[in-house]
């Protein structure tokens, strides 16, 4: 159960610093991490990070930096010393971004690249001008990202068994999309049950509405770290 709770980061997608805080007070000894995504950052600032890090936990700071090289590579340098352990930049900013990031982030957060959102499926990829399936897609990102020296990579539950087979065992593999059985989809286009996605060989879990939305948040990621152990 302890090696499953560093597996686990629950999601704190909220909108203000005291929300977020109120969940992990009840979440207290369920996981080792808490994500800290775009609405919470952009409320809290990285007060927010420095308060988890305070009590204990590390972060999973998600901002999906996207931007031309020399941006994207000055924003991770900003953030180097905010305390996260991990970081998210988009795989799509191409191999010169990734570069970049990845040699701004030396002596910071270890940096993944977030390859095709969860919510995202082959009809949207066509959409934006990809016609290619999601796996397609998502191999040809992590195969980039880390040929480029980002350290791991954010996929869907339906491409970790595919992303692990090509990279091999060394990359971080960080899921969203993390749905147990019974529960509602909500956005997401591509999800999986925990176990399922551990055995198909993920790093780590992102869970977060089945969690925080729960009436018992407690007792819903108790419910899912049994399914991990």
């Amino acid at each position: 159960m302890q090696t499953a709770r560093d597996r686990l980061i629950v999601a704190l997608d909220f909108p203000s610093q005291s929300l977020a805080l109120d969940h992990v007070d009840r979440l207290e000894g369920c996981c080792g991490w808490f994500k800290v995504g775009l609405e919470l950052y952009l409320a809290a600032g990285p007060n927010v990070v420095e308060a988890l890090t305070t009590r204990g936990y590390q972060v999973f700071l998600d901002l999906k930096l996207h931007d031309i090289p020399n941006t994207v590579a000055g924003a991770v340098r900003s953030l180097a010393g905010c305390g996260a352990s991990l970081l998210t930049v988009h795989a799509a900013g191409g191999q010169a971004m990734l570069q970049a990031a990845a040699q701004a982030a030396v002596g910071g957060p270890r940096l993944l690249a977030v390859s095709v959102l969860t919510s995202m499926d082959a009809g949207q990829l066509a959409g934006i001008g990809v016609n290619a399936t999601p796996r397609e897609q998502v191999l040809r990102l992590a195969e980039l990202a880390i040929s480029s020296g980002i350290s791991g990579v954010v996929c869907s539950p339906e491409e970790v068994s595919a992303v692990r087979g090509s990279l091999g065992s060394a990359p971080l593999l960080v899921v969203p999309g993390i749905r147990p059985a019974g529960s509602v989809a909500d956005d997401q286009r591509r999800v999986g049950s925990p176990a399922e996605t551990l055995a198909a060989g993920a790093s780590m879990l992102v869970v977060g509405r089945p969690i925080t939305q729960a009436q018992n948040p407690r007792a819903a990621a108790m419910a899912i770290l049994e399914q991990m152990a």
